[in-house]
């Protein structure tokens, strides 16, 4: 109970501060609307999914050809056929970034998967990026749908042995899968009109909204890492030692407040683009729950790990808005990491920012589920983690 007195005393004092509300709501909103302007400027009818090149080597075979269909299905990859090229062009593509990955087809590949065959296709991709894990997914989910289908067929073939009437089956389950007996219905915003066909690809505010979430999730911790400060400096932590409550109390009560203040901002600024800008981010409500979660969590934990390294308030604003705007600038937070190159994408994908875009572009731009969030999901609490334990290492109260 103590824990939660003195995190409301917190957050009573974040809500009485006019600058608060600024860095927490109407800056991000500003922001978001701003950059959203000048993406929406730069070609939003260009396909953002991730190019996956599609190498055939079965010679236009049946079964090539449903998984070339299913792939160009998928939300997350489109497949750019490559004619006439070779293994190692293929794989160069990938490498040079011209690609994101690249699935070759094998020779024979039709003749074997029908005869019941093992046949693995060979994929190129990076899996240690997040852009190489997403294509690498989309294909594996293109292959998976196939390689069901291929199965469905076989069964109700039977005993029979008529190829043709197997073919017109694998046929009628690929074409279940582009129009499914069950379908979900979309929920569009107010501020998208009648008759428009707008879709979560092409919304400028996919990049902006996330992004400047992830940027303002940092500076609001100025309030929050000012009251640590303002304590020590005022004795008050001293003076709390003398009280009932222990010093765990203490760090976790301020921990606290910063986590609920952190999570309730992105509440607010994700219902603020589910209503006005029309991204869906309760498409997948657990999986968007976890990333807000963990974002909080090491959101919270960098904002007592600042308190905990601040002696004045001059301090707190550099320890903060410094980080802003590195975390921010690398990790993909004012452009997509996917218009920059290797080396860059590899330093972005160092910081937690970066999995929180990732985190939460898999949502709302990509198409995929909860599987998708995992991993940047993991990054963040382990980074939530580090950053607790050195704020509590650090953490004085004289």
């Amino acid at each position: 109970m103590r824990v939660i007195d003195l995190t409301l005393k917190d957050l009573t004092q974040l809500i009485r501060d006019w600058q608060a509300a600024m860095f927490l709501l109407i800056m991000p909103i500003v922001f978001t609307l701003f950059f959203g302007f000048i993406f929406g400027g730069s070609g939003g009818e260009e396909d953002p999914r991730l190019p996956v090149g599609f190498l055939d080597q079965d010679g236009g075979s049946v079964l090539s050809a449903h998984l070339l269909d299913l792939l160009s299905a998928s939300d997350a990859i489109r497949p750019v056929v490559l004619e006439d090229a070779s293994l190692d062009e293929a794989e160069k593509q990938v490498n040079d970034n011209d690609l994101a990955a690249a699935v070759i087809v094998p020779a024979g590949y039709h003749d074997k998967v029908l005869a019941g065959e093992e046949t693995p296709l060979t994929v190129i991709a990076d899996a240690n990026t997040a852009v190489g894990s997403t294509a690498r997914y989309g294909v594996e989910t293109g292959v998976a749908r196939l390689l069901g289908a291929v199965q469905a067929a076989r069964l109700v073939q039977g005993e029979t042995a008529d190829e043709a009437f197997l073919l017109q089956t694998l046929d009628d389950a690929i074409e279940a899968w582009r129009e499914p007996p069950l379908k979900i219905a979309e929920r569009q915003s107010t501020a998208i009109g009648e008759g428009e066909e707008e879709t979560m690809e092409s919304n400028p505010y996919a990049q902006s909204s996330p992004g400047m979430m992830v940027q303002f999730s940092i500076a609001g911790l100025l309030g929050a890492a000012n009251i640590l400060v303002i304590e020590r400096q005022s004795k008050s932590l001293q003076r709390l030692l003398t009280t009932a409550i222990s010093r765990v109390e203490i760090i976790l009560g301020h921990f606290l407040a910063m986590f609920v203040m952190i999570f309730a901002q992105i509440f607010l600024l994700m219902g603020f683009g589910q209503i006005a800008l029309g991204l869906d981010y309760l498409r997948e409500p657990v999986a968007t729950l976890l990333v807000v979660v963990t974002m909080s969590l090491w959101t919270a934990s960098l904002g007592l790990l600042i308190g905990a390294l601040a002696k004045t308030e001059d301090q707190v604003h550099a320890f903060a808005l410094i980080p802003m705007f590195v975390l921010s600038g690398l990790g993909g937070a004012w452009m997509p990491l996917e218009f920059t190159g290797k080396t860059f994408q590899t330093v972005g994908h160092l910081l937690p920012t970066a999995w929180a875009m990732d985190g939460i572009q898999n949502i709302i731009m990509r198409g995929l589920g909860l599987e998708s969030v995992l991993l940047p999901a993991g990054v963040m609490l382990a980074y939530a983690v580090v950053c607790f334990a050195l704020a509590v290492w650090r953490f004085r109260f004289e």
